[in-house]
């Protein structure tokens, strides 16, 4: 997806039609049209020969889109986990792992990063009525799995907020919420991690459009992607004007919210209620 809205912002910057580009590589308009949506595989040798008729010359610009159409084509650890993982999410598992920088805003519940395991197994299951619990753990798994991309020396920079409302919504029992609560505190100490929450006192704010998220990429050149999710699938935005409105909401967001001090004495008064 990230290589194929490059290809994209490279061949309009030309001017260049989906049908020349695609006489180029011995493909229909529709093959380059699914190209730059990512929704089919590359080949390097139709990647470098886009790149040429783009005009992109310098080596480092295009060894970096080749190397990425190559990684593109590999199944990443997430395929395992295919049986219970949606097609729509596993492109989001994937652009979340390769980010630099993840920043999110939450109303609802803990992003699935910063989840406890029982809170997790209490999430998936209240939306997942009726499914096995073979299923149930195996997507509990996942979730576990994903959280490791913090812990590298090289893990990405995570800034949330969480509306207080976060806080208080209970799953589980009061037990796993008092631990997902201890978790936050514990997390928010981590370099890597911004913790921020937007408390009820504030009243109204930029995020009533509801929870979302801008991934950030340290390869050259590639644009942030905003990740929206919906009940039965997602929507991915990296046009420029898209990525700038949420992030803009997400800078007016941070701004007003509580800063890391408030925020995790916030959580402790929010623990210690009775």
């Amino acid at each position: 997806m990230l290589l194929g809205s490059q290809l994209r912002r490279l061949r309009e910057a030309r001017g260049i039609t989906r049908d020349a580009a695609g006489f180029v590589i011995r493909a229909s308009e529709s093959r380059i049209s699914r190209m730059e949506m990512g929704r089919v595989s590359f080949k390097t040798r139709d990647v470098e020969d886009l790149l040429t008729l783009y005009g992109v010359t310098d080596k480092a610009e295009r060894g970096a889109l080749v190397d990425l159409a190559r990684d593109a084509n590999l199944a990443g650890w997430w395929h395992r986990y295919s049986d219970v993982l949606p097609n729509w999410f596993a492109t989001y598992v994937g652009l979340e792992g390769a980010a630099s920088l993840i920043r999110t805003y939450e109303v609802q519940l803990v992003p699935g990063l910063l989840q406890t395991e029982a809170y997790a197994r209490a999430v998936i299951g209240g939306g997942m009525k009726g499914a096995s619990a073979a299923d149930i753990d195996r997507r509990v798994a996942l979730r576990m799995e994903r959280q490791k991309i913090l812990t590298p020396e090289n893990a990405p920079c995570l800034h949330v907020v969480l509306d207080e409302a976060v806080l208080h919504r209970t799953y589980g029992d009061r037990g796993t919420m008092r631990d997902q609560l201890r978790l936050l505190i514990e997390l928010s100490e981590n370099p890597n991690i911004l913790l921020q929450i937007m408390p009820f006192s504030f009243g109204g704010h930029t995020g009533e459009s509801g929870a979302f998220t801008i991934l950030s990429f340290l390869e050259y050149d590639l644009p942030d992607v905003v990740y929206v999710e919906q009940l039965t699938s997602a929507l991915y935005l990296d046009r420029r004007e898209d990525v700038a409105q949420y992030g803009q909401a997400l800078k007016e967001l941070q701004r007003d919210s509580l800063g890391p001090d408030g925020s995790r004495d916030l959580l402790h008064e929010v623990l210690h209620l009775p």
